[in-house]
C-alpha cells in the first residue's frame, strides 16, 4: 500500500466523526463549568501556587498550576467503564515535589526550548551569552527558566469550553537573553475532550522565543511503568542528529533506513521498544540512549494552518493521542535520564523511559542555523505557538 494513503488512513482513525480545522470544535449543549481554583502550596519566598482544574463532560479532567504553568494531570475517560478515567501524564501530588526538582513535567519551557549550544547566540552583530545548567549548553530557558517561574492565572469559560490563560514577564537581561518578553499560554479543555496549549509573545527590543509544552505521556496511565509496549507515528521524513550534547549537526538526514523512522510500515506503526532496542544506552554511561531528537514535520508552512505531529496508542486499551501543531519541528525524548529516583503521583516510581515527551517547537539551535525557521522574535511581532491533544480514549 502507497505510504502516503497508509498515513492518510491512520489520521483518518483519530479524526473521524470530529473534522479537522484549525477552529475550537464545539460539539452538542452541555453544562460547562468554570475551571475551579485551590491552593496547591507555597513557594520558598511566601507566595502561594494555584492549582486550576478543568473538567468537561464525560470524565475529561486537566489540572494546571500557576507555578511553571505546569500541566500536573490528564484524565481522560476508560473505554467501557463508565465513571472511570486515568491519568496519563507524570508528575507530582503537591508543589513541592516540583520544588525540589524535576525534569520538566508538564512545563512550558522558555524563553528558548532545547539546547542553545555553548549557550552563545549573535544578534544584530551582538554575541550574547546565556545560562549554561546542561552541561555547556542552554537547555530549557537556563537556570530558572519559565518553567520555575510563577505565572499570572486568570480562569474562564467560553463556548469550546474551560481554560486558564496564564501570564509571565521577563525581563532584559534575564537569563542573559535580551529585550523584556511578556509570555502567555492558554490551556483549553474542549468540549470533546481536547487539550489546546496556545503559546504567544511579545518583546521590546531583538530576542529569541521558542516555547514549548513539555509533558511526558504515557497511554497506558502515568504509574503503568515503560512506553515500550505503546506504538509511536511520527508524521515526518527528516530528523536532526545530534553530536554528543545533543547539539544538531546541521544535517536535516532522511529517517528512512534508521532507528528513527517513525512513519507507519506497511500500515503498522512502530512498536517503541523495539525500536528503542536498536538505541542503547553505552556501557559507560556516558550515552543513555533512546531517542531525544528533533523531527522535520512533515509538508509544513508558515501559514499558522495545524498539521499532524504524531500519534501515541497503547495497544492493550487502545487508549490514543495524536497532536497537531503549527510548529515546524517535534521534539521526540522517551525518557531515557529516568533513572527510578522520582516518585511521582500516588507513589508511582518514575524508571527510565516511564513516559515519552511530544515537544512541538522550531529545530533546536536555530540562533546558529540562519537557514532554519527563526526563533529571532522583534518588537511589534506575536510569536504564536499552538498544539492540539487529541484523544481516543
Amino acid at each position: 500500500m502507497n505510504r502516503a494513503v497508509v498515513v492518510a488512513l491512520l489520521w483518518g482513525v483519530m479524526i473521524s466523526a470530529r473534522g479537522f480545522s484549525g477552529e475550537h470544535p464545539v460539539s452538542a449543549p452541555s453544562l460547562i463549568r468554570a475551571p475551579s481554583v485551590r491552593s496547591f502550596g507555597t513557594l520558598p519566598d511566601g507566595r502561594d501556587a494555584q492549582l486550576y482544574t478543568l473538567t468537561v463532560p464525560g470524565g475529561w479532567r486537566a489540572t494546571i498550576t500557576d507555578y511553571g504553568a505546569i500541566l500536573t494531570s490528564l484524565h481522560v475517560p476508560v473505554r467501557g467503564e463508565v465513571g472511570k478515567t486515568i491519568d496519563v501524564v507524570l508528575g507530582f501530588d503537591s508543589l513541592d515535589g516540583y520544588l525540589k526538582g524535576h525534569p520538566y513535567f508538564g512545563a512550558i519551557c522558555g524563553r528558548v526550548a532545547n539546547r542553545i549550544a555553548g549557550g552563545r547566540f549573535t544578534l544584530d552583530g551582538k554575541e550574547y551569552q546565556l545560562a549554561t545548567n546542561n552541561g555547556s549548553h542552554h537547555l530549557h530557558g537556563g537556570t530558572v527558566g519559565f518553567d520555575k517561574l510563577l505565572w499570572k492565572g486568570t480562569p474562564r469559560v467560553d463556548a469550546t469550553g474551560p481554560a486558564v490563560d496564564f501570564e509571565v514577564v521577563s525581563p532584559a537581561g534575564d537569563e542573559g537573553y535580551p529585550g523584556a518578553v511578556t509570555a502567555r499560554v492558554t490551556y483549553r479543555l474542549t468540549r470533546d475532550g481536547e487539550l489546546w496549549v496556545e503559546m504567544s509573545a511579545t518583546t521590546d527590543a531583538p530576542t529569541l522565543v521558542n516555547l514549548a509544552h513539555h509533558s511526558y505521556w504515557n497511554m497506558a496511565g502515568q504509574a503503568a511503568g515503560t512506553i515500550h509496549e505503546q506504538d509511536l507515528t511520527v508524521f515526518a521524513d527528516r530528523y536532526l542528529p545530534v553530536d554528543a550534547g545533543g547539539i544538531p549537526t546541521g544535517e536535516l538526514a532522511a529517517v528512512e533506513g534508521t532507528p528513527f523512522d517513525l512513519r507507519p510500515d506497511g500500515g503498522v506503526a512502530v512498536r517503541l521498544g523495539e525500536r528503542l532496542s536498536q538505541l542503547p544506552r553505552s556501557d559507560d554511561g556516558k550515552n543513555p540512549g533512546g531517542i531525544d531528537h528533533n523531527f522535520v514535520i512533515r509538508d509544513w508552512q508558515s501559514d499558522g494552518g495545524l498539521r499532524p505531529a504524531a500519534l501515541l496508542r497503547d495497544p492493550q486499551s487502545g487508549r490514543a493521542m495524536s497532536i497537531l501543531t503549527d510548529q515546524p519541528g517535534i521534539q521526540v525524548y522517551t525518557g531515557n535520564f529516568l533513572d527510578g529516583s522520582l516518585t511521582g503521583k500516588g507513589g508511582a516510581v518514575y524508571a527510565r523511559q516511564a513516559a515519552i515527551c511530544l515537544e512541538t517547537q522550531t529545530y533546536p539551535d536555530s540562533a546558529h542555523h540562519p537557514e532554519w525557521p527563526t526563533q529571532r522574535l522583534d518588537p511589534g511581532q506575536v510569536y504564536r505557538h499552538t498544539m492540539v491533544h487529541r484523544f481516543a480514549p
